[in-house]
């Protein structure tokens, strides 16, 4: 069976010079992948350039079978991708429920009702919160309303940067949680994170980039064991 996301020698940027080269990777459908590197590796290049965000230059991007290279943002909602970045991810002088709203927009589901009863189980501490601005909530409950609106539209994919930077420990927990019950709901969730050894520890498979380059991948199990990535990037002990 092919894979939901495929990625093949990936090159991309900003204009100038290449951020991320010869970047080769596989989604499966219903996994956790993360995406792992240090600082300036391209992490989120790879994200934004699967988005249609950033001049692709070589290599190729397909989603069940179709590619992606050469589409607009635009359209990649309507297609089952959706994507919630690390910043500016609400809108904060709109309620809780004026954000889901907004995620129906570009590709309303077949019943909105059910699909914003569905978030709010997942995500039950907004129900009391619905009339709230969102930009008045936690940041925790903030993140877990960027998540909400990104399930909206009902995505196969769900594209997620750094959900968790900046939580609290307690949130940070949560989070991570959640995108296991989001993953049981049939939704593919490939993720950006600095918080390595958590992401692995939830991950079906993870991509570890340096330089903008593949670095290392494998199960998130294998690369919690491996020296290599445990020296450079998990701060040296055992997992």
């Amino acid at each position: 069976m092919s894979a939901l996301l495929s990625v093949r020698g990936l090159s991309a940027g900003y204009g100038g010079p290449p951020i991320i080269e010869d970047v080769s990777f596989d989604v499966e459908e219903n996994e956790i992948a993360v995406i792992l590197g240090p600082n300036g590796a391209g992490k989120s290049t790879v994200l934004k350039t699967i988005f249609a965000l950033t001049s692709v230059t070589g290599g190729a991007i397909d989603f069940h079978g179709t590619s992606l290279v050469g589409r607009k943002t635009s359209t990649l909602v309507t297609i089952g991708i959706s994507a919630v970045p690390q910043s500016r991810n609400i809108f904060p002088h709109l309620s809780v429920d004026e954000n889901l709203d907004v995620g129906t927009y570009a590709a309303p589901p077949a019943d909105p009702a059910a699909t914003r009863e569905n978030v709010l189980e997942l995500f039950p501490d907004l129900r009391a919160k619905l009339k709230q601005p969102a930009g008045e909530l936690s940041g925790g409950q903030r993140q877990m309303v960027a998540l909400g609106r990104a399930l909206m539209c009902e995505p196969k994919l769900m594209l997620l940067d750094e959900p968790t930077a900046g939580l609290s420990p307690a949130y940070l927990e949560r989070i991570f949680d959640l995108l296991l019950d989001i993953r049981k709901t049939g939704v593919t969730i490939l993720l950006v994170e600095q918080n390595a050894r958590q992401a692995l520890q939830i991950a079906d498979h993870g991509h570890v980039l340096v330089n903008g380059r593949n670095f290392a991948s494998g199960t998130g199990k294998a690369l919690l064991a491996d020296e290599n990535v445990r020296r450079s990037f998990l701060g040296g002990a055992a997992a």
